[in-house]
């Protein structure tokens, strides 16, 4: 009998069934961002792997990520965490989760068959900015008092700077505001209410009645509109080695440092290797949904782009993809004190 197959599942039919009871009748804004992936059939593969990979990890453990993994600020780390030991798993590769050494404890810790290290791996997680979570609740919250008006219009907000989520009872006011005016019948295509202005979209495609019906909806900004760049997650890699150089030097291993970006920031592996090769000339890429009114600005200098200057004391880095299966990328740092062990070198599905 494996690990596996030994324990009860924590994320099968009894989880979701008690999450849906538990959250599924409390409006959008107050439940976690990860409702959906912890309940939907459709997600239902994701699930069973996150089961896989708790069931590989000692009960302690196992039982602190396993508690943690639906919250929002934790989800992705978590995530990704698992996902790193499942491609080191795949590349053949023996390693323990959070051993400490010399009063350090790297998340991952590659083992010789002695059971001394043959390498560290960190893992770093881009997230967005703290607030990007409680601002898209607020804006569900606006989004569900909205839809209560019997109204098939399409309303979006108009701005020419970054606009803040209304509180509770601000939202409550808009929409008393906004039904009060569209269901006067009288014309018009822009609404001034609290401070905030709505815009009456044109809906060609009749999208708003195949969703909503008879209903007003209104399409909120994702508090994630902006320019989009790796440079925060480059200073996330600097700090994991500043913390960590010394404990790889001290057993003569390599340091690796296992890097994921959470979806709402947009960063890619592209970035990535666009800071680590440089540029011939910058390259500017801006995220945005359609009811963004706002999507930020940016300086340029067009001079050319150096490539990165890793740390010698890293020794590489393994992109981690934000979808199933994690595939895992390794991109060796050329000017290393100590190399990137080969397997981890080429691309893997983190299984």
């Amino acid at each position: 009998m494996t690990a596996q197959s030994s324990r009860p599942r924590r994320f099968g039919a009894d989880f979701v069934e008690a999450r849906r009871h538990r959250y599924g009748k409390r409006p959008p804004q107050d439940r976690q961002l990860t409702y959906d992936i912890a309940v939907q059939d459709e997600h239902a593969a994701w699930r069973q792997w996150l089961d896989d990979q708790l069931a590989l990890l000692p009960d302690r453990a196992s039982e602190a990520l396993a508690n943690k993994v639906w919250l929002d600020e934790h989800f992705w780390p978590v995530n990704f965490e698992l996902a790193t030991g499942a491609g080191l798993r795949a590349a053949g590769l023996r390693m323990v989760y959070e051993e400490v050494w010399d009063g350090l404890s790297p998340d991952w810790t590659v083992l010789s068959d002695s059971g001394t290290p043959l390498a560290f791996v960190e893992v770093h997680t881009d997230m967005p900015a703290p607030e990007t979570f409680g601002q898209m609740r607020a804006w569900h919250g606006l989004v569900e008092r909205i839809k209560e008006i019997p109204v098939p219009v399409l309303l979006q907000l108009a701005s020419a700077k970054p606009v803040s989520p209304p509180d509770p009872r601000t939202a409550k006011k808009i929409a008393q505001d906004l039904s009060r005016e569209l269901l006067s019948g009288r014309p018009g295509s822009t609404f001034w209410t609290q401070g905030y202005t709505f815009l009456v979209m044109q809906d060609p495609r009749r999208e708003v009645a195949a969703k909503l019906g008879m209903h007003a909806c209104f399409d909120p900004p994702s508090s994630r509109a902006g320019s989009v760049t790796a440079q925060r997650l480059m200073e996330g890699i600097t700090e994991k080695v500043r913390k960590y150089k010394s404990l790889a030097a001290r057993y003569e291993v390599p340091l690796i440092v296992a890097v994921g970006a959470h979806r709402f920031t947009g960063v890619t592996l592209q970035q990535l290797d666009d800071v680590l090769t440089g540029l011939p000339a910058p390259k500017i890429t801006f995220q945005f949904n359609a009811g963004d009114p706002f999507i930020g600005q940016q300086s340029v200098n067009m001079a050319p782009v150096p490539p990165w200057e890793g740390p010698s004391d890293l020794s590489g880095l393994l992109w981690i993809a934000n979808q199933l299966p994690f595939d895992l990328t390794g991109r060796p740092n050329p000017a290393a004190r100590r190399r990137m062990p080969a397997a981890l070198m080429a691309s893997r599905a983190g299984r």
